[in-house]
């Protein structure tokens, strides 16, 4: 497999680490926050509007994809990038974490997964050899192996045959040819049993891969849980490969996962928050925009904020934009949010590059235990 992970430092105090990933389309920073666009858009915000962020990877996934606009019109324009004008790398998920949510639309098959639609009911298989395929089409620069995410909470004897399978549809994967410079990556699972996670771990590294992810978290088990489940499996991953913790998380949650060897995050939160009215700030506070104590409040949302909303407008004008549902008010709270993670991101290199990661996450601990620490 490529080298495509230069590891800078480590910090002393934890198994955090400072490095950089290597795509075709440039080197990205890490530790480092993806913003999800599913569909081929983050929501709510433009390409440029990424870069200005500093932005330096986006994910986008397979299955959404497949579906609409579908493969034929993707190829047509000449790949996702090209498409949606986006000049970043591009990760983009297997798609098998869509096709396991849609449980009672789905059969589950030796090579992959029937499923419905859940547009309009149309019939579809998808397996590790199709998702390579459109992953292919799409032309993205991490591909991720196809798997199964296994479903929470589940039984010992469930958990095994889950891992077994992800290890057979992985393997196809890897035999799946890919573009020039796209690099792939292996999931591992094993739900909340430490030594299924270890197994995993040591069945998908067994493979081959350029990076590893540590998925099925986030699929409603407790936070010491998730915790548990990275602390499992990241002693029996690469220390020369990029590792990356699938839909996680809250600020917090980064800062720890972070400090257990992790590199690379995606989630929804930052957008989702900011489309229902809700800021990021400090040390992963939550800010509730719309509540009526911000009615006459001419503050930025964070003082010292260098998003475009905090520079330009107030609490008070961004909760009247939500309450009379113009857009603007939530692209604002969305930028302010996706800046906020953006820079988390940076704020945790800087920490790691000073030698003051530990005094960072301890500050974020605290904001964690504090009955207040919603602003």
């Amino acid at each position: 497999m490529s080298s495509c992970f230069s590891l800078i430092s480590k910090d002393p105090g934890s198994r955090a680490r400072r490095g950089v990933l290597h795509t075709r389309r440039g080197d990205v920073q890490t530790p480092i926050f993806m913003p999800v666009g599913t569909r081929g858009s983050v929501k709510a915000v433009s390409p440029r509007e990424l870069d200005e962020l500093g932005a330096q990877i986006i994910l986008g996934n397979t299955y959404h994809l497949f579906l609409r606009p579908g493969l034929e019109i993707i190829s047509a324009a000449g790949g996702l990038h090209a498409f949606s004008s986006c000049r970043l790398p591009i990760l983009t998920d297997s798609g098998g974490f869509q096709v396991f949510s849609l449980a009672p639309l789905r059969k589950i098959m030796p090579d992959g997964v029937k499923f419905a639609s859940h547009i309009d009911g149309t019939r579809f298989f998808l397996g590790p050899v199709e998702s390579m395929l459109i992953q292919r089409t799409l032309d993205s620069d991490v591909v991720m192996a196809f798997d199964e995410c296994t479903p929470y909470p589940a039984t010992l004897e469930q958990a095994a045959k889950s891992i077994a399978r992800t290890c057979r549809w992985e393997q196809m994967s890897r035999e799946q040819p890919l573009n020039d410079g796209q690099l792939r990556f292996g999931i591992v699972q094993g739900s909340t049993f430490p030594e299924l996670r270890e197994r995993s771990a040591k069945d998908i590294t067994g493979i081959g891969f350029d990076g590893y992810a540590i998925g099925g978290v986030s699929v409603g088990e407790s936070e010491p849980e998730m915790f548990a489940a990275v602390d499992a499996a990241e002693p029996f991953l690469p220390e020369d490969a990029p590792r990356y913790l699938m839909g996680v998380g809250t600020p917090r949650q980064i800062v720890e996962n972070v400090a257990r060897g992790v590199d690379m995050f995606d989630c929804v939160l930052p957008t989702r928050m900011g489309r229902h009215g809700s800021a990021y700030v400090g040390y992963g506070q939550v800010m509730h925009v719309k509540a009526a104590k911000f009615a006459r409040d001419f503050c930025p949302i964070e003082e010292g904020c260098q998003c475009y909303a905090c520079r330009n407008f107030t609490r008070a004008y961004i909760r009247h934009l939500l309450n009379v549902d113009e857009i603007l008010g939530l692209r604002l709270l969305t930028l302010h949010n996706l800046h906020y993670y953006l820079n988390l991101a940076r704020r945790i290199r800087t920490a790691l590059e000073a030698g003051t990661f530990g005094e960072f996450r301890a500050k974020f601990a605290e904001a964690a235990a504090d009955p207040l620490a919603s602003a």
